[in-house]
């Protein structure tokens, strides 16, 4: 324990931001790192970064830091795994997106519109009987609105899962070189 009382080990969400050779099968081989050792992924999200031929996968999972610290270097044993940086304890900005229909007709539309202006959201599409209505930011957020929109109705949900940044101006590199000297010897296993 810490000074503070608190495992400094205790478990919790770890959010890995994953660079990866945009080719076929790399998600698959991920999510089967995943798979072979039973860890749950929470959310994972992935898509083409400014870099052509890179992807960048976003990668939550409630794991203690000894897991995380063993999945990280398991991830650097993947042949097309560029780079990793546990973003879990590094200043970051943190956003999820969801898509919600909600039934709102004439009678209520107004009200669900003033929800939604509360917390940011938008309507995208509005049918005679229902609205689409679309939220970005934390999934504290998203989970706030959900539960204002259910007295309502909700129709259907869809959300992208969890992206992440960090803050600042520094970029991670994604030279192979770099990162084939930043594995941490021992915890490969």
């Amino acid at each position: 324990m810490s000074d503070n009382g608190q495992n400094p080990l205790r478990e919790g969400i770890q959010t890995f931001v994953v660079y990866v050779e945009d080719k076929p099968g790399v998600l698959n081989r991920v999510a089967s790192l995943f798979r072979r050792r039973a860890f749950n992924i929470d959310s994972l999200t992935v898509g083409p970064t400014d870099r052509p031929g890179i992807s960048r996968m976003t990668i939550a999972m409630e794991a203690d830091e000894v897991v995380a610290r063993r999945v990280e270097a398991n991830l650097y044993k993947l042949v097309n795994v560029l780079r990793v940086e546990n973003v879990t304890h590094i200043p970051s900005v943190t956003r999820d997106l969801a898509l919600i229909k909600v039934k709102a007709d004439a009678t209520v539309r107004a009200q669900v519109l003033q929800m939604c202006e509360v917390f940011r959201a938008r309507a995208v599409d509005v049918a005679p009987e229902a609205l689409i209505v679309e939220i970005t930011g934390t999934e504290e957020k998203i989970e706030s609105l959900c539960e204002l929109l259910r007295p309502f109705g909700i129709l259907e949900m869809v959300r992208t899962g969890r992206v992440a940044m960090t803050r600042g101006s520094e970029v991670p590199s994604v030279n192979p070189e770099f990162v084939a000297a930043q594995v941490p010897d021992g915890e490969a296993s």
